[in-house]
Protein backbone atom coordinates (compact mmCIF):
# COMPACT_ATOMS: atom_id res chain seq x y z
CA UNK A 1 0.00 0.00 0.00
CA UNK A 2 1.56 3.02 -0.79
CA UNK A 3 2.17 5.33 2.09
CA UNK A 4 0.97 8.99 3.14
CA UNK A 5 5.21 10.31 2.54
CA UNK A 6 4.68 9.23 -0.76
CA UNK A 7 1.57 10.82 -1.29
CA UNK A 8 2.84 13.98 -0.30
CA UNK A 9 6.39 13.77 -2.77
CA UNK A 10 3.43 13.52 -5.48
CA UNK A 11 0.99 15.60 -4.36
CA UNK A 12 4.43 18.29 -4.40
CA UNK A 13 5.44 16.98 -7.53
CA UNK A 14 9.03 16.24 -6.03
CA UNK A 15 11.48 13.72 -4.51
CA UNK A 16 12.33 14.33 -1.30
CA UNK A 17 13.97 11.09 -0.49
CA UNK A 18 11.06 10.30 2.67
CA UNK A 19 11.09 6.49 2.09
CA UNK A 20 14.66 6.19 2.09
CA UNK A 21 15.92 3.57 -0.67
CA UNK A 22 12.81 2.71 -1.77
CA UNK A 23 12.37 6.44 -3.11
CA UNK A 24 14.69 5.22 -5.93
CA UNK A 25 13.45 1.64 -7.07
CA UNK A 26 10.76 0.90 -9.39
CA UNK A 27 8.23 0.34 -6.53
CA UNK A 28 8.65 4.11 -5.31
CA UNK A 29 5.10 5.84 -5.87
CA UNK A 30 6.83 8.22 -7.83
CA UNK A 31 7.85 6.00 -10.44
CA UNK A 32 4.69 4.29 -10.88
CA UNK A 33 2.41 7.26 -10.54
CA UNK A 34 4.25 10.25 -11.19
CA UNK A 35 1.30 12.60 -11.48
CA UNK A 36 -0.53 14.14 -8.62
CA UNK A 37 -2.96 12.04 -6.41
CA UNK A 38 -6.51 12.85 -6.66
CA UNK A 39 -9.61 10.99 -8.54
CA UNK A 40 -8.80 12.67 -11.92
CA UNK A 41 -5.50 10.33 -12.56
CA UNK A 42 -2.82 11.32 -14.98
CA UNK A 43 -5.06 13.16 -16.65
CA UNK A 44 -5.74 15.71 -14.00
CA UNK A 45 -5.23 19.60 -14.43
CA UNK A 46 -2.55 21.48 -12.92
CA UNK A 47 -3.72 24.43 -11.41
CA UNK A 48 -1.65 27.36 -11.81
CA UNK A 49 -0.49 28.83 -7.94
CA UNK A 50 -0.46 32.30 -6.92
CA UNK A 51 2.72 33.44 -4.93
CA UNK A 52 1.04 32.81 -1.57
CA UNK A 53 0.34 28.96 -2.98
CA UNK A 54 4.34 28.68 -4.05
CA UNK A 55 5.26 29.75 -0.88
CA UNK A 56 2.88 27.69 0.74
CA UNK A 57 4.50 24.69 -1.43
CA UNK A 58 7.69 25.78 -0.67
CA UNK A 59 7.57 26.04 2.87
CA UNK A 60 5.63 21.95 2.95
CA UNK A 61 8.31 20.81 1.10
CA UNK A 62 11.26 21.79 3.80
CA UNK A 63 8.60 21.13 6.84
CA UNK A 64 8.67 17.46 5.08
CA UNK A 65 11.80 16.66 3.88
CA UNK A 66 13.70 18.10 6.85
CA UNK A 67 10.99 16.96 9.78
CA UNK A 68 10.20 20.44 10.84
CA UNK A 69 7.03 22.54 11.90
CA UNK A 70 6.49 26.23 11.61
CA UNK A 71 7.96 26.94 14.51
CA UNK A 72 10.90 25.73 13.52
CA UNK A 73 11.50 26.97 10.33
CA UNK A 74 10.00 30.66 11.98
CA UNK A 75 12.88 29.97 14.56
CA UNK A 76 15.96 29.24 11.39
CA UNK A 77 14.76 32.38 9.88
CA UNK A 78 14.84 34.75 12.77
CA UNK A 79 18.35 33.29 13.87
CA UNK A 80 19.25 33.64 9.40
CA UNK A 81 18.34 37.26 9.15
CA UNK A 82 20.45 38.30 12.14
CA UNK A 83 23.48 37.50 10.62
CA UNK A 84 25.37 38.96 7.86
CA UNK A 85 24.76 37.88 3.92
CA UNK A 86 21.28 36.71 2.59
CA UNK A 87 18.85 35.33 4.42
CA UNK A 88 18.13 32.53 2.14
CA UNK A 89 21.65 30.84 2.07
CA UNK A 90 21.94 31.75 6.02
CA UNK A 91 18.60 29.43 6.07
CA UNK A 92 19.73 26.50 4.28
CA UNK A 93 23.13 26.50 6.34
CA UNK A 94 21.44 26.49 9.43
CA UNK A 95 19.35 23.87 8.28
CA UNK A 96 22.22 21.50 6.85
CA UNK A 97 24.14 21.69 9.86
CA UNK A 98 21.35 19.98 12.29
CA UNK A 99 23.12 16.70 13.28
CA UNK A 100 19.80 14.16 12.04
CA UNK A 101 20.92 16.19 8.68
CA UNK A 102 24.42 15.63 8.70
CA UNK A 103 24.11 11.71 9.83
CA UNK A 104 21.87 11.52 6.38
CA UNK A 105 24.29 13.15 4.25
CA UNK A 106 27.10 10.83 6.00
CA UNK A 107 24.75 7.74 4.57
CA UNK A 108 24.68 5.91 7.60
CA UNK A 109 20.68 6.04 7.26
CA UNK A 110 18.32 6.17 4.36
CA UNK A 111 15.98 8.92 5.13
CA UNK A 112 16.42 12.28 7.68
CA UNK A 113 13.36 10.46 9.93
CA UNK A 114 15.38 7.00 10.10
CA UNK A 115 18.53 9.55 11.38
CA UNK A 116 16.58 11.50 13.49
CA UNK A 117 15.47 8.18 15.65
CA UNK A 118 18.94 7.49 16.06
CA UNK A 119 19.75 10.97 17.68
CA UNK A 120 16.68 11.32 19.80
CA UNK A 121 17.48 6.88 20.75
CA UNK A 122 20.80 8.32 22.21
CA UNK A 123 22.83 6.13 19.54
CA UNK A 124 25.44 9.05 18.06
CA UNK A 125 27.98 10.89 19.75
CA UNK A 126 29.69 13.93 18.71
CA UNK A 127 33.11 14.22 19.90
CA UNK A 128 32.74 11.24 22.16
CA UNK A 129 29.70 12.72 23.53
CA UNK A 130 25.70 11.64 23.05
CA UNK A 131 23.89 14.53 21.55
CA UNK A 132 19.76 13.95 21.77
CA UNK A 133 18.70 16.58 19.88
CA UNK A 134 17.77 16.49 16.08
CA UNK A 135 18.96 20.07 15.69
CA UNK A 136 22.17 20.05 17.06
CA UNK A 137 24.00 22.35 14.72
CA UNK A 138 28.07 20.79 14.01
CA UNK A 139 30.76 23.20 14.50
CA UNK A 140 33.94 22.45 11.84
CA UNK A 141 36.48 19.68 13.64
CA UNK A 142 33.81 18.33 15.41
CA UNK A 143 33.76 14.29 14.99
CA UNK A 144 30.67 12.45 14.29
CA UNK A 145 30.61 8.89 15.65
CA UNK A 146 28.12 5.83 16.85
CA UNK A 147 27.78 5.24 20.02
CA UNK A 148 29.97 2.16 20.57
CA UNK A 149 27.53 0.61 22.12
CA UNK A 150 24.87 0.41 19.85
CA UNK A 151 26.97 -0.40 16.23
CA UNK A 152 25.98 -3.49 15.90
CA UNK A 153 22.20 -2.92 17.57
CA UNK A 154 20.96 -0.19 15.05
CA UNK A 155 19.70 0.23 11.16
CA UNK A 156 22.77 1.56 9.89
CA UNK A 157 24.73 -1.66 10.97
CA UNK A 158 24.12 -2.66 7.67
CA UNK A 159 24.52 -0.37 5.53
CA UNK A 160 28.70 -0.70 5.71
CA UNK A 161 29.14 -2.22 2.72
CA UNK A 162 26.93 0.56 1.14
CA UNK A 163 29.19 3.15 2.43
CA UNK A 164 31.94 1.90 0.78
CA UNK A 165 30.82 3.23 -2.56
CA UNK A 166 29.47 6.34 -0.77
CA UNK A 167 30.39 9.67 -1.31
CA UNK A 168 29.60 12.33 1.18
CA UNK A 169 29.21 15.71 0.66
CA UNK A 170 32.24 17.67 0.39
CA UNK A 171 32.13 19.55 3.64
CA UNK A 172 31.95 16.21 5.44
CA UNK A 173 34.88 13.56 5.84
CA UNK A 174 33.63 10.16 6.10
CA UNK A 175 35.29 6.96 7.34
CA UNK A 176 33.29 3.87 6.56
CA UNK A 177 34.85 1.22 8.16
CA UNK A 178 34.43 2.74 11.90
CA UNK A 179 32.00 4.41 11.55
CA UNK A 180 32.78 7.65 11.58
CA UNK A 181 32.75 11.37 10.00
CA UNK A 182 34.33 14.92 10.45
CA UNK A 183 33.03 18.41 9.61
CA UNK A 184 35.44 19.65 7.45
CA UNK A 185 33.90 23.12 6.48
CA UNK A 186 30.62 25.07 6.56
CA UNK A 187 28.10 23.80 4.37
CA UNK A 188 27.99 25.95 0.52
CA UNK A 189 27.13 26.10 -2.67
CA UNK A 190 24.28 23.89 -1.88
CA UNK A 191 21.80 23.39 -4.61
CA UNK A 192 18.41 21.29 -2.98
CA UNK A 193 15.66 20.92 -5.11
CA UNK A 194 13.97 23.65 -3.25
CA UNK A 195 13.19 27.42 -3.55
CA UNK A 196 14.59 29.00 -0.31
CA UNK A 197 14.12 32.49 -1.47
CA UNK A 198 10.11 31.79 -1.56
CA UNK A 199 10.32 30.57 2.11
CA UNK A 200 12.34 33.62 3.34
CA UNK A 201 9.56 35.62 1.50
CA UNK A 202 6.73 33.59 3.68
CA UNK A 203 8.41 34.63 6.89
CA UNK A 204 9.39 38.51 5.74
CA UNK A 205 5.65 39.54 5.17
Amino acid sequence: MMGPKEKKERALGVRLGLKGDRALSPKSAAVRKPYRPGVHGPNGRTKALSEFGLQLREKSKFKIAYGLNGANLKKIFTKAQATKGATGAKMLEIIERRIDNVIFQLGWTPSRGAARQLVVHGHIFVNKKKVRSPGYQVRVGEIISVNPASDKKVAFAGRKEFLKQYEAPAWLRLDPEKPEGEVLAIPGDLNPPYEINLLVDSFSK
